[in-house]
This record gives structure tokens, sequence and C-alpha cells, in this order.
């Protein structure tokens, strides 16, 4: 059974997908909210270990929920990331810096998210002052229950180090691989231009033979027109003489 759960709060279940890919591989749930009532509930419900809440939502915004979370003292302990697609609808809310959660922009890649959930979980930590009675009322908590612990933090710190020492293994195994694919790539261009050059020089010197067996049997004709010629003048003069001797 999981040890922890991730709420993943977006109404576009691309999005709820992506992030479930792209969180590293370990003993927790991944629990997903399709609009910001049904976040809330899970928020109540579950008591996550990490929140990933986007901004705009569909029957109750996500501001509304990151006030309903940080207007309760145990929930706004949970590690928060909020998502837009525009980090202006975010600071038209909220003023930055943002000191007790993460901001990522959408798009992200893996490298963005372990990054802002690694940040979530150092800024949850933070001791904060009472929030004013602005806020809504915070929501109810049975005695003895909190939704997140030390334990479970450092459990999913320990688990995001493992998945940042993988992915440190894979790039480096990637840029090798790379460094390796071009040198073999520049060996095959070498390869291939001194072939062509090969074949070039073999062409050039079947040319130059043609050519000088052309010349040679053009001269071989010439050789032997000049000795037709020749004997032609010698037959004519001999027929001649034979006829002065027969007359």
């Amino acid at each position: 059974m999981a040890t922890s759960k991730i709420l993943v709060i977006d109404d576009s279940r691309v999005i709820r997908k992506t992030v479930r890919d792209m969180l590293p591989e370990g003993d927790f749930e991944v629990i997903e909210a399709k609009d910001g009532l049904e976040g809330i509930n899970f928020v109540e419900k579950e008591h996550p270990s990490l929140i990933m809440l986007d901004f705009i939502l569909p029957k109750m915004s996500g501001w509304d929920v990151f006030q309903q979370i940080q207007a309760h003292p145990e929930f706004q302990k949970i590690p928060l990331v909020l998502m837009s697609g525009k980090k202006e609808e975010v600071t038209s809310k909220i003023s930055e810096p943002f000191e007790f959660f993460e901001f990522i922009e959408k798009p992200f890649d893996r490298v963005i998210l372990k990054d802002a959930i690694q940040s979530a979980m150092t800024k949850a930590r933070k001791a904060r002052p009472r929030l004013t009675s602005e806020l809504p009322q915070p929501m109810a908590l049975a005695a003895g229950e909190y939704p997140v612990t030390n334990d479970e933090l450092d459990r999913l710190q320990a688990q995001l180090d493992r998945a940042q020492e993988q992915l440190a293994t894979f790039q480096s195994a990637t840029s090798t691989q790379i460094q390796e694919l071009q040198a073999q790539l520049v060996a095959t261009e070498r390869s291939r231009a001194t072939e062509i050059q090969d074949l070039m020089a073999k062409f050039e010197a079947i040319r130059q033979d043609r050519d000088a067996e052309q010349q040679a049997t053009v001269q071989k004709v010439i050789h032997l027109e000049t000795e037709v010629d020749t004997l032609k003048k010698q037959l004519g003069q001999l027929i001649v003489l034979i006829k002065k001797k027969l007359t």
C-alpha cells in the first residue's frame, strides 16, 4: 500500500497524465481531480503529501482552492506547486516572491517539475504568520489527523534525490551515446569521402587510358592510310611500266 499521496488538480486530462508520467517512481499514490471542488474535497479526505494545483479551474477556481488550503493551519503545511499557462494569472492575485509555495509555468519538463517539487517541500517547512481573518474559514480536521508528516516529507525527498541521481546517470549516458554517434558519423563521412576520391581517381585513370587508346588507334589509322596511299602509287607506277613493256 502506498505510504504517500500526490494530488494533481487540473481540468486537462493531458496535463494530469503528463504530471503523472513525469513523477519519479516511488511508494506513493497519484490522485487526480478534474476541477477545484473535487480537488478541495480530496485535500480534506485524502490528506495528500503533495499538491499540484492548476490556477484556472471549473466549479471552484485554483485561487479559491489555494485560499482554502492556506486558511487551514495543517493543510498549509502540505508542499504546494501552482501551475498556470500564464504567470500573470497568479501574480495578479498573489504577489511575488512566492515564499510558501512553488510555481511552474506550463508547459514544463521533468527537470523543472522535479526542481519545483523539491522547492515546494523546502518552502512548506518554513514557519509562517497566522493568516488574516479575511480568508475563508478553515475546513474541519478531525483530532489526531495530519495530512503530512516530516517522515513523509523526508521519504518524498529521498525518492526525489534517487530520481535526480537516475536522471543524472541517464543524461550522462545519453551525452556519451551522442558523442559516440557523432564520432561514428564523422568516421563514416570521412570513409565515404575517401571512397568517393578513390572512385574519382579510378574514373580519371580509366578516362586517361581510353583517351590514350583512342589516340593510339587514330595514329594507327593514319599510318595505315598512308601505307595504302603509298601502295596505290606504287601499283599505278607498276601498271604504267608493264604497259610500256607490252607495247
